[in-house]
C-alpha cells in the first residue's frame, strides 16, 4: 500500500506570521512512516529511498491564491548510488501542483533543521516541488557547538563535494520530471552558506537546468564567478548583517546578468527564515512575497 502525507488545511488568512506559526508544535498533528520502498509524489513518478523513516506534517498558514493551504506531501529520500548517495527531503504540492521544481540550499544547520523544512513547506504550499539535499552529509553545524570551533568545522566541509552533491540532486530532479513528461527549468533558493554557494551553482550551470535564483544573505560569496551567471538572480539581505556585507552583494549585482538586490533596513542575518522579532517577521513576509513573485515571473509566466 502506498502511503502519502497530507497536511491539514486551514482557512486563508490576511497575514501569515512566522512567529505566530511557531506557537504550533512542529510535531503536530501526527507522524506517519512508510512501509514500502517507494512513494508516489506527483503524476506517475515513483521516488526511491533506502530506508523507512518518520515524517513530520505541519499546518500551513501561507497566504496562497486558493481559499485554503495547498495539500503537501513530505518524504525523506536517498539520491544517487554508492559513495555518491546523499539524503534529501522533498515537499511537493498535491493540490494545484504547477509542475515546477525548486532546489533549496540550506544554511549551516543543514537539511533537517526545522526552520529550513518549514520554509520548504511554505514554498511547496504555493504549488512547487521543493527538494532540500543534505549538503553536509550528516554533519551540519550544531547549535550547541562552541563558536570557537566554527572555522575548524567550516574548513572541514569539502566544497567541491557539496557542489557535486547539488548537481547530483539537480540531475535527479531533471530525470524525475522527464519521467513525468514535464520539461521545465528549475528554481534554486539558498540561505546563508547555501545562498553563497548558489552563486557558484548558477555560474557553473549557466542556464542549463536553472531558470532563476534567489539568494538570501549569502556568505563567503566568490565574486570572481558572478559574471558567469546567465539567469535572473534576486539577492535579499539586511543592512545589519556583518556576515553578508551589502557592498559584496552590490558587486554581484553589478556583474551578474539580470540581478536585483533588495536590502531591508535594520535586519540582520537570517531574518527571512529565522525571524527573531515582530519587525523581522514583517520583513520576512515581504521577502517571501518578493521571492514568490520572482519564482513566478521567472518560471511560470508566459513569455
Amino acid at each position: 500500500m502506498e502511503s502519502a502525507l497530507v497536511c491539514s488545511t486551514v482557512p486563508r488568512t490576511t497575514t501569515s506570521s512566522l512567529l505566530k506559526r511557531r506557537e504550533t508544535p512542529l510535531d503536530a498533528p501526527f507522524h506517519l512512516s512508510f512501509s514500502r520502498n517507494y512513494v508516489k509524489c506527483w503524476g506517475t513518478i515513483s521516488l526511491s529511498f533506502r530506508k523507512t523513516k518518520k515524517y513530520k506534517v505541519f499546518n500551513c498558514n501561507v497566504k496562497v491564491e486558493d481559499e485554503a493551504c495547498e495539500l503537501v506531501n513530505g518524504v525523506e529520500l536517498s539520491i544517487g548510488d554508492g559513495v555518491d548517495s546523499i539524503d534529501a527531503y522533498l515537499c511537493n504540492a498535491v493540490k494545484n501542483n504547477n509542475g515546477t521544481g525548486i532546489l533549496l540550499l540550506s544554511d549551516i544547520f543543514g537539511f533537517e533543521d526545522s526552520f529550513t523544512r518549514d520554509f520548504a513547506y511554505r514554498v511547496a504550499c504555493n504549488g512547487y516541488n521543493v527538494l532540500v539535499p543534505d549538503m553536509f552529509r550528516g554533519n551540519p553545524w550544531r547549535k550547541d557547538e562552541p563558536k570557537a570551533l566554527f572555522e575548524q568545522w567550516i574548513g572541514s566541509v569539502d566544497k567541491q563535494q557539496v557542489v557535486r552533491d547539488i548537481f547530483t540532486s539537480t540531475k535527479w530532479m531533471a530525470d524525475e520530471f522527464v519521467a513525468a513528461g514535464i520539461s521545465k527549468k528549475f528554481g534554486v533558493i539558498g540561505f546563508c552558506f547555501g545562498g553563497g554557494l548558489l552563486i557558484d551553482i548558477l555560474a557553473q550551470d549557466q542556464g542549463s537546468e536553472f531558470g532563476v535564483g534567489i539568494s538570501f544573505y549569502g556568505t563567503r560569496i566568490d565574486l570572481s564567478v558572478a559574471s558567469k551567471i546567465e539567469v535572473p538572480l534576486l539577492l535579499i539581505a539586511g543592512d545589519n548583517d556583518p556576515l553578508c556585507p551589502v557592498n559584496v552583494l552590490k558587486e554581484v549585482e553589478n556583474n551578474a546578468n539580470g540581478c536585483k538586490m533588495v536590502v531591508f533596513e535594520g535586519r540582520g542575518h537570517g531574518f527571512a527564515h529565522r525571524p527573531q522579532s515582530l519587525e523581522d517577521d514583517k520583513d520576512a513576509e515581504e521577502a517571501f512575497l518578493m521571492m514568490r513573485n520572482w519564482l513566478h515571473d521567472g518560471l511560470l509566466s508566459e513569455n
